[in-house]
């Protein structure tokens, strides 16, 4: 669903309606610092910060985030970029956001809680699941690559023993390896927390990589979520050679198809994403045996959703009107997945709104590392300006058409920056099935909540629900 999309709230509403509500892991570090500094509407950042194990580490997030009086969205307090040597703060930041997510969203009920990561965004990925895991995360998701290392570094966390993750670094040499580290016992400093190892599913498109999961990974994995083209988000590239329609988007054929008998060999339960928001699909599913469906699309415009209000409501009139426009690009995202961008008036997804916009890379979630000619290492990304990324030995045909999702995202849920005076623009992503939302709206409606998305997938009545008493934060 994009950044904070399906935060708290929604997984909170999603896992109180006996499913599992997911919350996504990306960029935490951005999102709850700038909560922070917009004044932390409602208190529920500092709320899950009390009960934090390190009350050093919440005393020094606060000194340098919160604001009081909020700074709306302007550029505040800088968050550093994550590196392949972290700072203590960067560090902190990272643990206590996914810690506070997580927190928020399991409380109050005993629901299962998940949290989704991509495999790409290497270097927050040990204290980000060390966080989630201190606030009793039940489950991990990572797709968007092939996450071998993942299983062990849960089983290395639970445990307490410092975890490492090698980096993948462009241009290294043979013998050469890079890694991140993560020392657990201490970050806690004496401090006791519980922190169970949570069930680990991979996103996959392939029974291919599955079964090099099942054979390779260093520690168990539990189950797989398969993930179809129509999916929001990031998808996996076609395989074979690069096809396209009409209209610039990458063609995926009966090659792209899971093949779902080997998949069931594997004899671990999986659920199937991608276009099955439906009561038939749902029924389809099982009786492929699958656990169930994982769905997206059609909770991000419900009214728990991170999402602004005005983006929800636009995209659930053009639903009613069918002007919706989901784009594959092939293009968009600097990670060189194609990424599915839902076509707005007022976003980056307009041509003249992304070509006005200055080129800048201050967030860094999405750099490539590479080495450079006399050993030293650098970061790049090819949606930086487009000067500093050929300087660093990246080709200028890499940066056409890239956007920064880096700053787009936050945008698309309130949080973007204001630069002189200038609003980052939003971007938005979503599944195909996202022209099809308004059939989630109960009669003269015209929103519809998370309860009303389970109970259509369940084939049960609808009935009227109030409104979420969390209510979105930025509208």
């Amino acid at each position: 669903m994009g950044v904070a999309v399906s935060g708290w709230p929604l997984a909170r509403a999603v896992s109180l309606a006996g499913q599992v509500g997911v919350v996504s892991g990306t960029a935490l570090g951005v999102i709850f610092a700038r909560r922070l500094e917009t004044g932390d509407p409602g208190g529920h950042m500092r709320r899950a910060l009390a009960h934090f194990p390190v009350p050093a580490v919440v005393d020094r997030i606060l000194a340098r985030h919160f604001g009081a009086n909020g700074t709306a969205t302007g550029p505040g307090r800088a968050v550093q970029m994550p590196t392949l040597t972290p700072s203590p703060e960067f560090t902190e930041l990272t643990v206590a956001a996914n810690f506070a997510e997580v927190y928020l969203a399991r409380e109050g009920h005993d629901g299962l809680v998940g949290i989704n990561y991509l495999e790409k965004l290497q270097l927050p990925t040990l204290p980000s699941l060390f966080g989630a895991m201190l606030a009793g995360v039940h489950v991990v998701l990572m797709g968007a690559g092939v996450p071998l290392a993942i299983p062990a570094i849960l089983d290395g966390l639970a445990a307490e023993h410092p975890v490492s993750l090698r980096i993948r670094v462009s241009g290294e040499k043979e013998g050469e390896e890079s890694s991140t580290h993560f020392d657990p016992r201490a970050f806690l400093d004496g401090a006791r927390a519980s922190h169970p190892r949570p069930l680990f599913l991979p996103i996959i498109s392939s029974a291919a990589l599955a079964m090099t999961l099942c054979r390779r990974a260093g520690g168990a994995v539990d189950g797989f979520v398969v993930e179809g083209p129509t999916a929001g988000g990031h998808n996996a590239p076609p395989r074979g050679a690069p096809q396209f329609s009409g209209r610039g988007e990458p063609v995926y054929g009966e090659r792209d198809l899971p093949e779902l008998a080997k998949i069931r060999a594997l004899e671990r339960p999986f659920w199937l994403a991608g276009g099955y928001a439906e009561p038939e699909r749902l029924t389809e599913a099982l009786r492929l045996g699958a656990a169930g469906v994982q769905v997206g699309t059609a909770f991000a415009f419900c009214r728990e959703s991170g999402l602004c209000e005005a983006l929800r409501r636009q995209v659930i009139a053009m639903s009613r009107q069918g002007t919706v426009d989901v784009f594959t690009d092939p293009a968009a995202s600097p990670t060189g997945f194609p990424f599915k961008v839902l076509r707005l008036p007022g976003t980056v997804s307009e041509a003249d709104l992304f070509e006005k916009r200055v080129r800048v890379c201050d967030l860094g979630y999405l750099r490539e590392i590479y080495r450079g000619p006399d050993g030293s290492t650098g970061y790049r990304c090819p949606a930086e300006p487009v000067e500093a990324y050929t300087a660093k030995g990246g080709n200028a045909a890499d940066t056409v058409g890239r956007k920064c999702l880096c700053n787009a995202l936050p945008a698309a849920v309130g949080l973007g920056l204001l630069r002189h005076g200038q609003r980052e623009k939003a971007i938005v992503t979503a599944g195909e099935d996202a022209a099809r939302v308004a059939r989630f709206l109960q009669p003269g409606a015209d929103s519809y909540s998370a309860a009303d998305v389970i109970r259509y997938l369940l084939g049960e009545p609808a009935t009227p629900a109030p409104e979420n008493d969390l209510g979105n934060p930025h509208p």
